[in-house]
Protein backbone atom coordinates (compact mmCIF):
# COMPACT_ATOMS: atom_id res chain seq x y z
CA UNK A 1 0.00 0.00 0.00
CA UNK A 2 2.84 2.70 0.74
CA UNK A 3 4.64 1.67 -2.31
CA UNK A 4 1.53 2.56 -4.28
CA UNK A 5 0.64 5.83 -2.19
CA UNK A 6 4.40 6.93 -3.42
CA UNK A 7 4.02 5.68 -6.92
CA UNK A 8 0.76 8.27 -7.05
CA UNK A 9 2.65 11.13 -5.34
CA UNK A 10 5.80 10.57 -8.05
CA UNK A 11 3.12 10.48 -11.12
CA UNK A 12 2.09 13.53 -9.65
CA UNK A 13 5.26 15.18 -9.70
CA UNK A 14 6.17 14.13 -13.45
CA UNK A 15 2.34 14.84 -14.99
CA UNK A 16 3.47 18.51 -13.51
CA UNK A 17 6.37 18.81 -14.70
CA UNK A 18 5.53 17.42 -18.34
CA UNK A 19 2.52 20.29 -18.37
CA UNK A 20 2.85 23.41 -19.97
CA UNK A 21 5.09 25.68 -18.17
CA UNK A 22 1.98 27.78 -17.65
CA UNK A 23 0.49 25.53 -15.16
CA UNK A 24 -2.70 27.54 -14.22
CA UNK A 25 -6.43 26.50 -13.54
CA UNK A 26 -7.32 27.21 -17.30
CA UNK A 27 -5.34 25.04 -18.70
CA UNK A 28 -4.55 22.13 -16.71
CA UNK A 29 -6.07 18.74 -16.87
CA UNK A 30 -7.65 17.35 -13.98
CA UNK A 31 -5.57 15.08 -12.08
CA UNK A 32 -6.54 11.77 -10.02
CA UNK A 33 -3.50 11.74 -8.36
CA UNK A 34 -3.70 13.89 -5.20
CA UNK A 35 -7.09 11.76 -4.51
CA UNK A 36 -6.64 8.44 -2.56
CA UNK A 37 -9.19 6.37 -1.55
CA UNK A 38 -10.19 4.80 1.91
CA UNK A 39 -12.74 3.74 3.71
CA UNK A 40 -13.08 4.75 7.38
CA UNK A 41 -15.80 4.33 10.06
CA UNK A 42 -18.32 7.01 10.44
CA UNK A 43 -17.00 9.26 13.47
CA UNK A 44 -19.28 11.76 16.17
CA UNK A 45 -18.01 15.09 13.37
CA UNK A 46 -19.77 13.01 10.69
CA UNK A 47 -22.75 12.37 12.04
CA UNK A 48 -23.16 16.42 13.16
CA UNK A 49 -22.10 16.08 16.70
CA UNK A 50 -18.92 17.20 18.42
CA UNK A 51 -15.71 17.32 16.75
CA UNK A 52 -13.94 14.78 19.39
CA UNK A 53 -12.10 11.85 17.84
CA UNK A 54 -14.60 9.45 19.59
CA UNK A 55 -13.33 6.75 16.67
CA UNK A 56 -10.38 5.72 15.01
CA UNK A 57 -9.78 5.20 11.04
CA UNK A 58 -9.24 1.54 9.89
CA UNK A 59 -6.72 3.20 8.50
CA UNK A 60 -5.03 6.49 8.62
CA UNK A 61 -1.61 6.86 6.02
CA UNK A 62 0.06 10.46 6.83
CA UNK A 63 -2.92 11.99 8.15
CA UNK A 64 -4.99 12.39 4.98
CA UNK A 65 -8.54 11.59 6.04
CA UNK A 66 -9.68 14.60 8.96
CA UNK A 67 -13.05 14.14 10.86
CA UNK A 68 -14.98 16.85 8.35
CA UNK A 69 -17.50 15.53 6.13
CA UNK A 70 -16.25 17.56 3.47
CA UNK A 71 -12.69 16.21 3.52
CA UNK A 72 -13.81 12.92 3.96
CA UNK A 73 -15.94 12.93 0.76
CA UNK A 74 -12.91 13.90 -1.47
CA UNK A 75 -11.26 11.12 -0.56
CA UNK A 76 -13.23 8.18 0.42
CA UNK A 77 -15.87 5.52 -1.06
CA UNK A 78 -19.26 5.75 0.62
CA UNK A 79 -20.96 2.93 1.92
CA UNK A 80 -23.09 2.44 -1.36
CA UNK A 81 -20.09 2.82 -4.37
CA UNK A 82 -22.76 3.09 -6.42
CA UNK A 83 -23.25 6.37 -4.87
CA UNK A 84 -19.75 7.71 -5.75
CA UNK A 85 -18.65 10.70 -7.37
CA UNK A 86 -15.63 10.63 -9.16
CA UNK A 87 -13.02 13.79 -9.06
CA UNK A 88 -14.25 15.33 -12.24
CA UNK A 89 -17.73 15.55 -10.73
CA UNK A 90 -16.39 16.69 -8.12
CA UNK A 91 -14.41 19.25 -9.86
CA UNK A 92 -17.81 20.17 -11.58
CA UNK A 93 -20.11 20.80 -8.45
CA UNK A 94 -17.24 23.32 -6.84
CA UNK A 95 -15.84 24.97 -9.41
CA UNK A 96 -17.46 27.80 -9.55
CA UNK A 97 -17.15 28.62 -5.86
CA UNK A 98 -14.91 30.95 -3.99
CA UNK A 99 -14.46 34.00 -6.40
CA UNK A 100 -16.20 36.08 -4.57
CA UNK A 101 -15.27 39.79 -5.51
CA UNK A 102 -12.05 38.36 -7.65
CA UNK A 103 -11.39 38.71 -11.40
CA UNK A 104 -7.89 37.82 -13.30
CA UNK A 105 -5.43 40.37 -13.47
CA UNK A 106 -2.28 40.18 -16.07
CA UNK A 107 1.06 41.53 -14.63
CA UNK A 108 3.69 41.21 -16.67
CA UNK A 109 4.22 37.00 -18.12
CA UNK A 110 1.97 35.78 -14.79
CA UNK A 111 -1.43 36.21 -14.41
CA UNK A 112 -3.02 36.59 -10.80
CA UNK A 113 -6.34 36.39 -8.90
CA UNK A 114 -7.17 39.31 -6.96
CA UNK A 115 -10.48 40.11 -5.18
CA UNK A 116 -11.76 44.01 -4.43
CA UNK A 117 -14.07 45.79 -2.94
CA UNK A 118 -15.12 49.17 -2.58
CA UNK A 119 -13.55 51.80 -5.27
CA UNK A 120 -10.96 53.87 -5.83
CA UNK A 121 -13.43 56.82 -4.63
CA UNK A 122 -13.67 55.30 -0.96
CA UNK A 123 -13.28 57.99 1.43
CA UNK A 124 -11.37 56.10 4.34
CA UNK A 125 -8.67 54.74 2.08
CA UNK A 126 -7.21 51.57 0.18
CA UNK A 127 -6.62 48.68 2.36
CA UNK A 128 -4.35 45.53 1.01
CA UNK A 129 -4.76 42.34 2.39
CA UNK A 130 -1.93 39.29 1.77
CA UNK A 131 -2.63 35.82 2.93
CA UNK A 132 -0.40 33.10 4.18
CA UNK A 133 0.37 29.63 3.14
CA UNK A 134 -1.04 27.34 2.11
CA UNK A 135 -4.68 29.47 2.12
CA UNK A 136 -6.19 31.86 -0.46
CA UNK A 137 -7.43 35.13 -0.55
CA UNK A 138 -11.01 33.65 0.19
CA UNK A 139 -10.17 33.83 3.50
CA UNK A 140 -11.06 37.88 3.67
CA UNK A 141 -14.18 37.70 1.78
CA UNK A 142 -16.09 38.70 4.58
CA UNK A 143 -13.77 41.23 5.99
CA UNK A 144 -13.70 43.07 2.41
CA UNK A 145 -16.87 42.83 2.19
CA UNK A 146 -17.96 44.39 5.60
CA UNK A 147 -15.26 46.94 5.55
CA UNK A 148 -16.13 48.18 1.87
CA UNK A 149 -19.16 49.25 3.36
CA UNK A 150 -17.23 51.15 6.11
CA UNK A 151 -15.73 53.22 3.29
CA UNK A 152 -13.23 51.44 2.33
CA UNK A 153 -11.16 50.07 -1.26
CA UNK A 154 -10.07 46.96 -0.33
CA UNK A 155 -7.45 44.36 -2.62
CA UNK A 156 -6.88 40.94 -1.61
CA UNK A 157 -4.69 38.70 -4.28
CA UNK A 158 -4.07 35.41 -4.30
CA UNK A 159 -0.08 35.20 -4.16
CA UNK A 160 1.52 33.69 -7.39
CA UNK A 161 1.43 29.53 -6.39
CA UNK A 162 -1.85 29.77 -4.42
CA UNK A 163 -5.37 29.88 -4.75
CA UNK A 164 -6.68 30.98 -8.43
CA UNK A 165 -2.93 32.60 -9.58
CA UNK A 166 -0.33 31.34 -11.81
CA UNK A 167 1.62 28.61 -10.68
CA UNK A 168 4.40 27.96 -13.10
CA UNK A 169 6.82 25.60 -12.72
CA UNK A 170 10.17 26.83 -11.24
CA UNK A 171 12.30 27.88 -13.74
CA UNK A 172 9.70 29.29 -15.95
CA UNK A 173 9.02 33.01 -15.17
CA UNK A 174 9.24 32.43 -11.11
CA UNK A 175 11.15 30.30 -8.80
CA UNK A 176 9.29 30.88 -5.84
CA UNK A 177 12.26 32.93 -4.34
CA UNK A 178 11.40 36.08 -1.31
CA UNK A 179 13.20 38.48 -4.02
CA UNK A 180 10.45 36.87 -6.75
CA UNK A 181 7.53 37.44 -4.07
CA UNK A 182 8.33 40.76 -3.61
CA UNK A 183 8.75 41.75 -7.17
CA UNK A 184 5.93 40.20 -8.34
CA UNK A 185 3.84 42.20 -5.77
CA UNK A 186 5.09 45.10 -6.72
CA UNK A 187 4.29 44.96 -10.08
CA UNK A 188 0.84 43.76 -9.21
CA UNK A 189 0.32 46.99 -7.27
CA UNK A 190 1.50 48.96 -10.21
CA UNK A 191 -0.91 47.36 -12.33
CA UNK A 192 -3.76 47.48 -9.87
CA UNK A 193 -2.59 51.29 -9.50
CA UNK A 194 -2.70 51.71 -5.51
CA UNK A 195 -1.46 54.72 -4.69
CA UNK A 196 0.94 55.23 -1.55
CA UNK A 197 0.51 55.24 1.23
CA UNK A 198 -2.11 52.48 1.47
CA UNK A 199 -3.24 50.23 4.62
CA UNK A 200 -1.98 46.73 4.58
CA UNK A 201 -2.82 43.23 6.40
CA UNK A 202 -0.81 40.56 6.13
CA UNK A 203 -1.34 37.20 8.40
CA UNK A 204 -0.02 33.49 8.19
CA UNK A 205 3.18 31.72 7.91
CA UNK A 206 6.06 31.86 4.43
CA UNK A 207 4.34 34.20 1.85
CA UNK A 208 2.38 35.97 5.07
CA UNK A 209 5.92 36.63 6.21
CA UNK A 210 7.30 38.00 2.98
CA UNK A 211 4.75 40.75 3.16
CA UNK A 212 5.99 41.60 6.28
CA UNK A 213 9.68 41.51 5.04
CA UNK A 214 8.31 43.46 1.82
CA UNK A 215 6.66 46.00 4.38
CA UNK A 216 9.83 46.95 5.82
CA UNK A 217 11.45 47.82 2.12
CA UNK A 218 8.41 49.87 1.09
CA UNK A 219 7.60 51.52 4.39
CA UNK A 220 6.98 54.74 2.80
CA UNK A 221 4.29 52.87 1.05
CA UNK A 222 2.87 52.07 3.94
CA UNK A 223 0.28 54.46 6.34
CA UNK A 224 -0.86 51.49 8.72
CA UNK A 225 0.23 47.90 9.13
CA UNK A 226 -2.25 45.44 10.45
CA UNK A 227 -1.12 41.85 11.42
CA UNK A 228 -2.81 39.28 11.96
CA UNK A 229 -1.68 35.54 13.78
CA UNK A 230 1.77 35.34 11.86
CA UNK A 231 5.39 34.39 13.15
CA UNK A 232 6.78 37.42 14.47
CA UNK A 233 10.11 36.58 16.55
CA UNK A 234 13.16 33.80 16.05
CA UNK A 235 10.93 32.14 19.07
CA UNK A 236 8.30 31.70 16.78
CA UNK A 237 7.49 27.38 16.14
CA UNK A 238 7.05 26.49 12.76
CA UNK A 239 3.93 24.15 11.80
CA UNK A 240 5.34 20.50 10.79
CA UNK A 241 4.25 20.39 7.31
CA UNK A 242 6.41 22.74 6.31
CA UNK A 243 8.90 21.05 7.81
CA UNK A 244 7.59 17.77 6.17
CA UNK A 245 7.99 19.94 2.77
CA UNK A 246 11.78 20.38 3.31
CA UNK A 247 11.91 16.32 3.72
CA UNK A 248 13.53 14.67 0.11
CA UNK A 249 10.94 12.91 -1.41
CA UNK A 250 8.48 13.14 1.87
CA UNK A 251 7.86 16.65 0.90
CA UNK A 252 6.91 15.43 -2.87
CA UNK A 253 3.78 12.92 -1.26
CA UNK A 254 3.45 15.63 1.31
CA UNK A 255 2.43 18.11 -0.74
CA UNK A 256 0.33 16.22 -3.35
CA UNK A 257 -2.39 15.79 0.00
CA UNK A 258 -5.59 17.22 -1.44
CA UNK A 259 -7.53 18.47 1.82
CA UNK A 260 -3.78 19.83 2.98
CA UNK A 261 -4.94 23.33 3.14
CA UNK A 262 -8.58 22.95 4.64
CA UNK A 263 -6.17 20.57 7.49
CA UNK A 264 -3.92 23.15 7.94
CA UNK A 265 -6.67 25.75 8.55
CA UNK A 266 -8.83 23.55 11.26
CA UNK A 267 -5.12 22.37 13.39
CA UNK A 268 -4.74 25.75 14.08
CA UNK A 269 -8.61 26.76 14.69
CA UNK A 270 -10.79 25.65 17.37
CA UNK A 271 -13.39 24.82 14.74
CA UNK A 272 -13.85 22.32 12.05
CA UNK A 273 -14.10 24.28 8.59
CA UNK A 274 -18.41 24.31 6.83
CA UNK A 275 -18.17 22.24 4.12
CA UNK A 276 -18.84 24.73 1.49
CA UNK A 277 -16.06 26.62 2.73
CA UNK A 278 -13.17 23.46 2.87
CA UNK A 279 -14.75 22.98 -1.11
CA UNK A 280 -12.80 26.12 -2.01
CA UNK A 281 -9.57 25.99 0.02
CA UNK A 282 -9.25 21.91 -1.20
CA UNK A 283 -10.66 23.27 -4.96
CA UNK A 284 -6.83 24.61 -6.29
CA UNK A 285 -5.16 21.24 -5.04
CA UNK A 286 -7.74 18.60 -6.56
CA UNK A 287 -7.90 20.78 -10.00
CA UNK A 288 -3.91 19.74 -10.53
CA UNK A 289 -0.42 18.98 -8.89
CA UNK A 290 0.57 22.43 -9.19
CA UNK A 291 -0.20 24.01 -6.35
CA UNK A 292 1.52 21.24 -4.29
CA UNK A 293 4.28 21.93 -5.81
CA UNK A 294 4.36 24.94 -6.21
CA UNK A 295 3.95 25.16 -2.27
CA UNK A 296 6.71 22.86 -2.39
CA UNK A 297 9.06 24.79 -3.41
CA UNK A 298 8.25 27.90 -1.73
CA UNK A 299 8.60 26.10 1.65
CA UNK A 300 11.91 24.44 0.20
CA UNK A 301 13.68 28.08 -0.77
CA UNK A 302 12.10 29.86 2.52
CA UNK A 303 14.77 30.84 4.94
CA UNK A 304 12.32 30.98 7.59
CA UNK A 305 14.55 31.60 10.56
CA UNK A 306 16.17 34.62 8.54
CA UNK A 307 13.01 36.06 7.40
CA UNK A 308 11.91 36.03 11.37
CA UNK A 309 15.04 37.71 12.22
CA UNK A 310 14.32 39.96 9.64
CA UNK A 311 10.98 40.85 10.75
CA UNK A 312 11.90 40.95 14.93
CA UNK A 313 14.51 43.07 14.27
CA UNK A 314 13.03 45.46 11.41
CA UNK A 315 9.87 46.69 13.30
CA UNK A 316 11.94 46.99 16.46
CA UNK A 317 11.94 50.55 18.45
CA UNK A 318 14.20 53.14 16.34
CA UNK A 319 13.48 50.83 13.02
CA UNK A 320 10.12 51.04 12.67
CA UNK A 321 7.82 54.25 12.92
CA UNK A 322 4.43 53.67 11.54
CA UNK A 323 1.29 52.07 13.89
CA UNK A 324 1.50 48.78 14.02
CA UNK A 325 -1.93 46.58 14.83
CA UNK A 326 -1.17 43.39 15.92
CA UNK A 327 -5.32 41.48 15.86
CA UNK A 328 -4.50 37.72 17.47
CA UNK A 329 -6.57 35.25 17.70
CA UNK A 330 -5.93 33.77 21.14
CA UNK A 331 -6.92 30.01 20.32
CA UNK A 332 -3.96 29.74 17.52
CA UNK A 333 -2.53 25.88 17.80
CA UNK A 334 0.32 27.21 15.97
CA UNK A 335 1.54 30.29 17.57
CA UNK A 336 1.06 31.56 21.21
CA UNK A 337 0.11 34.31 22.46
CA UNK A 338 3.78 34.78 23.75
CA UNK A 339 4.74 35.68 20.39
CA UNK A 340 2.74 38.87 19.76
CA UNK A 341 3.79 40.16 23.37
CA UNK A 342 7.44 39.31 22.62
CA UNK A 343 6.82 40.95 19.36
CA UNK A 344 5.10 44.30 20.81
CA UNK A 345 7.58 44.89 23.55
CA UNK A 346 10.07 45.29 20.63
CA UNK A 347 8.39 48.65 19.71
CA UNK A 348 5.49 49.70 22.44
CA UNK A 349 5.11 52.48 21.18
CA UNK A 350 4.00 51.72 17.75
CA UNK A 351 2.59 48.48 18.02
CA UNK A 352 -0.55 47.79 19.62
CA UNK A 353 -1.78 44.24 20.61
CA UNK A 354 -5.39 43.70 20.51
CA UNK A 355 -6.58 39.80 21.72
CA UNK A 356 -9.38 38.14 19.91
CA UNK A 357 -11.09 35.62 21.58
CA UNK A 358 -12.74 32.76 20.28
CA UNK A 359 -10.79 32.64 17.00
CA UNK A 360 -7.40 30.91 15.95
CA UNK A 361 -4.25 31.20 13.51
CA UNK A 362 -6.97 32.64 11.11
CA UNK A 363 -8.78 34.96 12.81
CA UNK A 364 -10.39 36.48 9.66
CA UNK A 365 -12.31 33.15 8.96
CA UNK A 366 -12.94 32.31 12.25
CA UNK A 367 -14.61 35.46 13.68
CA UNK A 368 -14.34 38.42 11.05
CA UNK A 369 -16.81 40.55 12.42
CA UNK A 370 -14.42 40.71 15.34
CA UNK A 371 -11.22 41.29 12.95
CA UNK A 372 -13.55 44.35 11.43
CA UNK A 373 -14.54 45.91 14.16
CA UNK A 374 -10.16 46.26 15.53
CA UNK A 375 -9.37 46.96 11.94
CA UNK A 376 -12.35 49.89 11.15
CA UNK A 377 -11.20 51.48 14.59
CA UNK A 378 -7.03 51.58 13.68
CA UNK A 379 -7.47 52.80 10.24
Amino acid sequence: MVSALLSLSLNAAVSWSTTNPRNTLSNCAVRRSPIVTFRVRASSAEKGESNDKDDTPEFNPFGFVNDNPSSRSAIQLPESPAEDGNVGQMLYRIEDKGKEYGSYIKSGKLRWFVRETGSAKSRRGTIVFLHGAPTQSFSYRVVMSQLADAGFHCFAPDWIGFGFSDKPQPGYGFDYTEKEFHEGLDKLLEVLEVKSPFFLVVQGFLVGSYGLTWALKNSSKISKLAVLNSPLTVSSPIPKLFQQLRIPLFGEFTCQNAVMAERFIEAGSPYVLKNDKADVYRLPYLSSGGPGFALLEAARKANFKGSLSDIAAGFAAERWDKPVLVAWGLSDKYLPQSVAEEFQKGNPQQITLKLIEGAGHMPQEDWPEKVVDALRVFF
